[in-house]
């Protein structure tokens, strides 16, 4: 019989063990936490969109309208007019023909993935992407071979020895837990000369990189002919609920017809699709949010190197402070905590063993201030 509690006492002897955290009110820099007002550095509210008052009134205006729940799945009876507009505004933003909704990113990366390749087929993946991308090339049958961080030459030579008769390349388009950006212009080059596709999960550049935000493809001038498969979600830079995947009209009826995870999945409310709508307007006219991120960013990089936190190689919202050990790692997030600031200790199996971190995030509604009490406490707490 398994024995649970000898598991969990293990996870808790390995500094392993995650506990919840229970948040009163709306996300923001400043929360209720526990029924104790903190300074936030751990939210991918990257823009500040998450209550948004033109958000959250869009958002309770689509509930008159269409109700709470979306009461099927898309292909039943739960595709809205107020889904399909989404569809067709975030396909325009994205500048690709199509865009299909998915209820969560993990299941925008499960559907697409396993209705890509399969049995005899190959995926290759950046060793850092993130779980959910990991786990759509184990559970899609085709062969899962991960190439090393970044490493064109390392994704260069397994394509070359790979004899699959289809091959899809996959990355982040920001990696999660490190911050910094794919290099999609050569990936796209080494892909193309393989007669790979390739995949892109934008979950936490779009909104944040690129003109007007459109994502790490944007960023880098590349459009559905280079990252034929860009999928990303809906729950950090943009402020809301839920993922889609864009691409050409082949590629969206495909995954319509093949993506089980779109199949069999209740839509998400329709009034999150409205909200939605909403949110892309302000990201689109906003591009002060922006930079002020990159004035935050800024700001804290100075301030580390200055006190002489050496921080990971990252220009985006995302700055991880590499501890090393978890239990380590614990203890610094608790003294931040007890001097009001939450960051969130990040471990194994998150991130390689020896690697665990702070994983500090900044959202364009921090103030430069709130930068300066986060790099104090840093300094104090050694």
């Amino acid at each position: 019989m398994i024995d649970l509690k000898q598991k969990l006492a293990e996870r808790e002897a390995l500094h392993l063990y995650r506990r919840r955290r229970t948040i009163d009110g709306p996300q923001g820099p400043e929360q209720l936490v526990d029924g104790k007002k903190v300074l936030s550095f751990c939210s991918n509210d990257y823009l500040g969109l998450a209550n948004h008052p033109e958000i959250v009134a869009a958002f309770k205006k689509g509930a008159d309208t269409y109700g709470v729940g979306s009461g099927a799945a898309h292909l039943v009876n739960g595709h809205s007019s107020a889904h399909h507009a989404l569809e067709e505004e975030l396909a325009a933003f994205v500048q690709r023909p199509r865009v299909l909704l998915f209820s969560t990113g993990y299941m925008a990366n499960l559907g697409a993935v396993a209705a890509l390749v399969g049995t005899g087929d190959a995926v290759f993946e950046d060793r850092l992407n993130h779980a959910s991308l990991l786990d759509a090339g184990l559970l899609s049958r085709a062969r899962l071979a991960r190439y090393e961080h970044v490493s064109i030459d390392s994704l260069t030579n397994k394509l070359a020895d790979s004899k699959a008769k289809e091959k899809l390349v996959v990355t982040d388009g920001v990696f999660s837990m490190d911050g910094d950006i794919a290099p999609l212009p050569e990936l796209t080059a080494v892909a193309q000369q393989h007669d790979a596709l390739l995949m892109v999960d934008d979950a936490h550049a779009l909104g944040v990189l690129g003109p007007q935000g459109r994502g790490s493809a944007a960023h880098f001038g590349l459009g559905v002919a280079e990252v034929p498969v860009l999928m990303a979600t809906l729950g950090k830079g943009v402020g809301t609920f839920g993922a889609f995947v864009a691409g050409s009209e082949e590629l969206i009826e495909w995954l319509i017809q093949a993506a089980r995870p779109y199949i069999y999945t209740t839509a998400t409310p329709p009034a999150v699709a409205e909200a939605t709508r909403a949110s892309l307007k302000i990201i689109e006219g906003d591009e002060w949010r922006r930079e002020k991120l990159q004035t935050l960013i800024k700001r804290f990089r100075s301030g580390a190197a200055q006190i002489g936190l050496e921080l990971m190689d990252s220009q985006t919202p995302i700055q991880p402070l590499l501890i090393g050990e978890a239990d380590r790692a614990v203890a610094l997030s608790r003294r931040l905590e007890a001097e009001g600031i939450v960051i969130s200790a990040i471990r194994p199996p998150t991130v390689p063993e020896g690697t665990a971190r702070l994983r500090i995030t900044f959202s364009a509604n921090h103030s430069e201030a709130q930068v300066d009490r986060l790099l104090a406490a840093l300094e104090s707490c050694g």
